[in-house]
């Protein structure tokens, strides 16, 4: 528990003191699951219940359609939360799937759990409720921010669209995005092989230059 608590430094529990997590833990109940690159956490028309935290590894949400053809709309790292969207709603059913992306450690509590007040009226279940709707709130951004890049015409739109984003997101011109470029054609829904050469003729017209995932806007 003590290697736990030290490692838990995810937004969700931005505010509630070290001392207090121990109990905040028990009260809500949790259980914590590995999984493998690769591996399904939760499929697409499942009914999710528990969010769930990532302590270490990627999570992807992913959406397929009726042909197999899979677009990945978020990925989730260290200390992020995912599920939330789904397991807030009236009948919880999740519309995307989980999918690990990197072996993953998770640490999943039940929503319910988490967003109402036990009898017991502990002091940090406010402050969790205050930081699960920012989550919340921060998550439908995200997914604005893929809309935005993914409606743009030309895949050289799409790519300075994106580009843009990660470098305002790290307040420099040179920066590390987390997609390979494999992942990266997925999140823009477009060909790999067309978005490299893409990439070259940027380079070559001199807007971006870049390093495997490192990019500088020039």
């Amino acid at each position: 528990m003590d290697n736990l608590l030290s490692n838990l430094n995810a937004p969700l529990f931005a505010g509630i003191k070290n001392e207090d997590m121990g109990a905040m833990l028990h009260c809500i109940g949790y259980h914590i699951s590995s999984f493998s690159k690769g591996e399904i956490i939760a499929l697409e028309g499942e009914h999710l219940k528990h969010i769930g935290i990532v302590l270490s590894g990627r999570v992807d949400m992913v959406k397929e359609d009726l042909w197999g053809n899979k677009t990945m709309l978020l990925r989730m790292g260290r200390n992020e939360i995912f599920g939330e969207t789904f397991a807030c709603g009236d009948d919880s059913l999740s519309t995307v799937t989980f999918l690990v992306s990197e072996d993953a450690t998770v640490m999943f509590m039940p929503f319910s759990r988490v967003m109402h007040s036990c009898t017991m009226a502990c002091g940090f279940h406010h402050r969790l409720i205050e930081n699960m709707v920012r989550l919340i709130a921060g998550k439908n951004r995200e997914l604005m921010q893929k809309v935005d890049v993914v409606s743009k015409r030309t895949i050289r739109e799409k790519l300075l669209a994106y580009l843009s984003i990660q470098a305002q997101q790290q307040r420099q011109r040179y920066f590390e995005i987390p997609l390979g470029r494999v992942e990266l054609a997925e999140y823009l829904c477009v060909d790999r092989s067309a978005m490299t050469r893409e990439l070259a003729k940027m380079k070559e017209d001199g807007l971006i230059d870049y390093d495997r995932n490192h990019f500088r806007i020039l």
